[in-house]
This record gives C-alpha cells, structure tokens and sequence, in this order.
C-alpha cells in the first residue's frame, strides 16, 4: 500500500530532521519526499511537521504518528533481515560507539574471534565518551558503563565490573597506608567525576567517603596512569584486568583489599529492540565473552 511508503519516508524525514538529509539517505528527490509527506497529512487530516527553510519539526501529532510509524517500518526492516538471514551469514556495516578503555582492554582481544565467526560483517568503531545520539547519527549500537539515562533506548545488560582501589607505593611512602574508608578524607583521590564520594562495600556494610582531587579526569587509563605515578589514589571503575601489567610490576598496590566499589553494569544500548542480525550477534557475543571476564 502507498501508504506504508509514505509512513517509511515520513520516518526517514523526521530521523534525518529535514527533507534535504531524507532525500540523500533514501535517493528520493526533495520536492518527491515534501509533495509525499503533504499528502500523508491530507490522509490524516492534520499537520505532522513544521516546516522551516532549515529543519523540520515534529508536530505533537506528529510525535505520536512518528513513534507508531517507526516501529511499524522497524517491524517490516526485521522481517526482510530475517529471511535473509535464512539463507546467508549475518553481514553488512557494523557502526559501534565504545568507551575507550572498555574498548581497548575488553573488546579488542575479542574481535578476531568474533570477526572470524562472521565474515560477512565490516566494523566502524568510534572511540569517544560523547554520549553519541542513536537516533540521528548512525549508530547500530552503543556500549556505555554505568545506569543508562535515556530512557527512550532500549538497554540490554551485558556485564557488571567491580571497582577496586589502588595506588602507588611511592605515594602510600609518602601519604601514608590507609587503615579504614574514613582515612581516604585525607588522602589525594582520582575521581572520573570532581568531588563525588566514593561508597565503599564490605560484604553487607556499605560507607560513604567524601573525596576530593585536584584533577577531574574523563578517562580511566589517565586516572590509572596518574596513579602509577604517586598522584593519588584511584578507584578503577574496571576489573583489576585494567591494572594488572602495573600490579605485576610494583607501579600499583591494592589498598584497603577488603573493600571494593559498587558493581559498575555494562550495557548495549540500541534505539529499538529490533535488530539486524549483526547487531544481534555482536551484542550476544560480547555478553557470552563478558560474563566470563
């Protein structure tokens, strides 16, 4: 039906946030997409998009047309991947956005496996903590550590970090060995975040310690690196594989062995729970891999 053309190019508008973007993803001139899109909304019989020389805006009919039309021409999209799927190897252009540090420690040695298991499939990985958007740029998926705060996306749990801490000798010679959580208020603490308190787990005892520290790092390998060289004390929001070349070699200490962070989820966000079979498998194959990390 013509009309389930209409709602796919109104959905491709709307992603592309203007006719110019929608008519280069999709090959369809921009008088065809504007002249297809002004008779979808004679069809219903009101506006769906406001329209101005630089973008288009959703309408609020337009936002509950939109989400109802998305899932209707993600479900069509599914159903063509999967027949496909019947017959050959997931394939295509797998676009991941990763945490470095995440990517480089966790991801990187499972790559040749996986990419051995799927040949079919190519990778374009961006390294960044942008919280990139899933909806506008495209992206099949996006690994981030820590609670999800999108609630629009859909987060598939793919493994759960312990964080520990650790520090030089260098710098415990010189600062002092904490005995007890309370004593951190005293010491030089990395924080990914500036001034939030660390709270520290011991079996069923919890404590909050309020920290601080001349720097405020958004990357763990630095806050690791600074450590190593008698900065501070570092909470290492990874498993101790993050840190395990520096404790082999004496640059880090575990301190305070008894306690450790609170679990840290890793998760898979998408913007919809229908995938192509690469993603599918991609996201399957790091939580089989996590789990066992």
């Amino acid at each position: 039906m013509e009309i389930l053309n209409d709602m796919a190019l109104f959905v491709e508008v709307v992603k592309a946030r203007g006719f110019r973007g929608a008519s280069e993803a999709t090959g369809v001139p921009n008088s065809t997409l504007s002249r297809r899109i002004s008779a979808l909304e004679k069809a219903i019989g009101l506006r769906l998009l406001h329209r101005t020389t630089r973008k288009v805006e959703l309408t609020e009919a337009g936002q509950i047309y939109f989400e109802r039309c998305k899932r209707i021409v993600d479900e069509a999209k599914l159903a063509h991947q999967e027949l496909g799927d019947m017959l050959a190897q997931p394939s295509g252009l797998l676009r991941a956005s990763l945490p470095v540090d995440f990517a480089t420690i966790y991801v990187a040695p499972l790559m040749a496996e996986f990419a051995a298991r799927y040949p079919g499939i190519s990778f374009d990985f961006d390294l960044t903590p942008r919280q990139v958007d899933l909806v506008s740029e495209p992206f099949d998926v996006a690994i981030r550590i820590g609670e999800p705060e999108n609630s629009h996306l859909i987060a598939r749990p793919l493994a759960s970090f312990v964080p520990h801490l650790y520090a030089s000798p260098d710098y415990l010679a010189r600062a002092g060995q904490p005995e007890r959580p309370a004593d951190l208020e005293h010491h030089e603490c990395l924080n990914i975040l500036k001034d939030r308190p660390w709270v520290l787990h011991r079996g069923k005892d919890a404590i909050e310690i309020a920290t601080h520290s001349r720097f405020t790092v958004n990357n763990v390998g630095l806050i690791c690196r600074l450590a190593t060289l008698g900065m501070g004390m570092g909470v290492v929001l990874l498993t101790e594989e993050l840190v395990v070349d520096d404790l082999a070699a004496g640059r880090l200490v575990r301190v305070l062995p008894q306690w450790h962070g609170k679990p840290i989820p890793v998760y898979a966000l998408t913007e919809t729970r229908l995938l192509p079979a690469k993603t599918q498998r991609f996201i399957e194959f790091l939580k089989e891999r996590l789990a066992n990390a």
